[in-house]
């Protein structure tokens, strides 16, 4: 094999590189991959054969606007990938590798870690040209150096990172001649810091999602790169179809050895169970880090062992999480970057983000905004990298069963000096919330507590700021759109978070299966996957000039919500309601302010596998708010008060100890109840 060195030092990476020098030792820290799966949806994400233009920018009469720039994606055939690593280039065709898997996030290199350089090494055979691009924070793209290859060739090239302060990223570009070209292999690796490779735990926690964990776990088993830096792979098991009897899990295990290892336990709820992925980590004292997985992802195994080399170079221990895709839309990025609004007490996308990017019509050489490096206070436990280190300073989970856990864990690490880094290149494949609204079944309970938990731990504001408001509104409108049972679980929360921080591990097993056994009580909990189920619409009269109700003006809001609130309260639903719903509304519609409206309906839930009977009660709708707006009122008088407790308690509430208290009740119960 001949030998083209552009510049820069020979690399290694963990196990030595065959040109690798003990006086110049390189590690590798991103390689270029490609789906193991061979799926030509998700081809935009690891390569792009589009043509670009250099700048998110462009000039007109009006001066620099900013326009939309579709890139066209790849038509590369499946033939073409000739493995995990390797792909043809035909004859005349270009492929880009400046992609979301497979371009290199020097940005997030600059900021976080020790590097200030990184080493590209390209692998080829055939004729054609090697073009390296970088691009800067505003998404401009620049040439760095473009060298003709033929024959095999190893091509090497250093690069600086000083000039990613803000945003950018480095990529390639493959032009193949007359005759075609092939990619053998491509990787990007930085100087070694001398440290030990990291040792990692992958943690997942499972509540009856058996077949989606037997996957992530042979997609682990099949990765021997990956492997070699894992020291256990635990499964918190806390469902009745368990793990262990899906078929093929026996040959796995075997295959794993004593790097799988299945935990059974009660249901405790995410928090539960990724607070004993980290005190078992804690406590076998082996691993540095863990990862946190859910157990309905998709994974791309590189991602993950790029989360621990990226945590081996950063200048103090960090979270390093990774990013969501849509599973049933795959090129669709749903999260990117998330922050907590401190002032609402609401997490979302940082800054100007928006959920729902599709990358196989605008990819990341097309997307300005990719290109700017975005800092977070948190990152979502689909996918989540914790060291130890932090785990020993600041605890486990918050006691939440589910919902504001992963948020408020970042918040309280970004507290005591741990940032969070939401890192390009790592992500998994997950079920995106859009399907589903878990803000109106006995999830209600946990979305209400846990943020008013939170924003009493972390919010900086006098009484809070705006989230009791906030809270008080969410209240209003279940019970203006007929969820009382949503309402009725978020009343209970009031009365939880009153009672003080003693109240989470109390309930931690029970508070869940409450919730669920007081849905008999509500007709609006009552769903029905039968069509046929419910008697057809009618109304008593048509819609005022033949609209349904639209959003009431802001201007108009006062005097709506009063004529609301009288109608609500006040007034009895009709009697023709009670037999036939007055309206079907699909869940997209189903606006609280246009159900306000209405005396009855049949609501379709956000997957479309059924539907409930909202029913109008005026009886109940008086009462619940009633109680809400006194729990309210209580809650901010007594703000200052629950904070102390909050805050004061908060480390014993996420020690070792109250987890592992709670842990062995939860079992003696389960027990007993047997």
């Amino acid at each position: 094999m001949s030998k083209t060195v552009q510049s820069g030092p020979p690399l290694r990476d963990a196990s030595m590189l065959p040109d690798a020098t003990e006086s110049n030792p390189m590690r590798v820290v991103h390689r270029v991959v490609f789906p193991a799966d061979r799926d030509l949806d998700v081809l935009p994400l690891y390569m792009d054969s589009g043509d670009v233009p250099n700048s998110p920018l462009r000039d007109d009469a009006a001066g620099a606007t900013s326009v939309q720039i579709q890139s066209s994606g790849t038509s590369l055939h499946p033939d073409d990938l000739l493995g995990r690593r390797s792909v043809r280039v035909r004859p005349g065709q270009r492929l880009s590798f400046g992609s979301y898997f497979n371009a290199f996030p020097a940005a997030y290199w600059r900021k976080w870690t020790t590097v200030s350089t990184v080493t590209l090494r390209v692998q080829t055979s055939g004729s054609g040209s090697l073009v390296v691009y970088r691009s800067n924070a505003r998404g401009v793209t620049q040439r760095v150096e473009s060298f003709r290859v033929s024959g095999e060739e190893t091509s090497v090239q250093e690069l600086s990172l000083a000039q990613f302060g803000d945003g950018g990223w480095y990529w390639f570009d493959l032009i193949a001649d007359a005759e075609g070209m092939t990619l053998i292999s491509a990787e990007w690796a930085v100087p070694d810091n001398g440290k030990p490779c990291g040792r990692l735990n992958i943690g997942v926690t499972t509540y009856n999602r058996a077949d989606y964990c037997n996957n992530t776990i042979a997609a682990i088993a099949a990765d021997s790169d990956l492997r070699e830096v894992i020291h256990e792979m635990i499964v918190v098991d806390q469902g009745n179809e368990k793990v262990r009897d899906v078929q093929g899990f026996d040959e796995l295990a075997a295959e794993m050895g004593a790097q799988l290892r299945v935990i059974d336990q009660p249901n405790l709820g995410g928090s539960g169970g990724f607070s004993r992925n980290m005190l078992e980590t804690v406590n076998g004292a082996e691993a540095d880090y863990v990862l946190l997985l859910d157990d309905d992802v998709m994974v791309e195994t590189e991602g993950i062992l790029r989360s621990a080399t990226f945590a081996d170079f950063c200048r103090v221990p960090t979270i390093v999480g990774g990013h969501m895709f849509d599973m049933f839309d795959r090129s669709v990025l749903h999260a990117y970057a998330e922050s907590v609004n401190l002032w609402k007490f609401l997490w979302g996308p940082s800054g100007d983000l928006y959920h729902r990017h599709n990358l196989a019509t605008q990819n990341l050489r097309a997307t300005p905004w990719m290109h700017r490096r975005w800092d977070v206070d948190f990152n979502g436990w689909w996918m989540c990298l914790i060291p130890t280190a932090v785990i020993k300073e600041i605890g486990l989970s918050l006691p939440v069963f589910i919902k504001w856990d992963d948020a408020e864990y970042g918040l309280r690490a970004k507290a005591a000096g741990f940032p969070t880094v939401s890192m390009p290149g790592t992500a998994v494949w997950h079920v995106s919330w859009i399907d589903k609204d878990d803000s109106v079944d006995w999830q209600a309970y946990f979305h209400g507590r846990n943020r008013l938990v939170a924003g009493l731990i972390h919010s900086p504001y006098h009484k809070g700021g705006d989230l009791l408001r906030q809270s008080l509104a969410t209240d209003v409108k279940h019970i203006f759109s007929m969820q009382y049972y949503a309402a009725s679980a978020r009343i209970s929360a009031l009365h939880d978070v009153l009672s003080g921080p003693d109240h989470m591990h109390r309930t931690m097993a029970k508070r869940a299966p409450e919730l669920r056994a007081m849905k008999g009580k509500f007709p609006d909990s009552a769903m029905q996957q039968d069509p046929a189920a419910f008697p057809p619409p009618r109304r008593r009269k048509p819609p005022k000039k033949g609209k349904e109700p639209s959003a009431p003006k802001l201007y108009a809001l006062g005097p709506w919500l009063l004529k609301t609130l009288i109608k609500q309260t006040t007034i009895p639903a009709s009697n023709l309601s009670a037999q036939n719903p007055e309206v079907a509304i699909a869940h997209q519609d189903s606006k609280w302010w246009r159900l306000s409206q209405l005396d009855s309906a049949v609501v379709s839930n956000a997957d479309g596998t059924g539907a409930s009977w909202y029913k109008r009660d005026s009886r109940k709708a008086r009462a619940l708010l009633r109680e809400s707006v006194l729990l309210h009122t209580r809650l901010r008088q007594d703000w200052e008060t629950l904070q102390k407790q909050y805050r004061s308690q908060l480390s014993e509430v996420t020690s070792i100890r109250a987890w592992e208290a709670t842990i062995e009740n939860a079992k003696n119960g389960s027990a007993q109840e047997r």
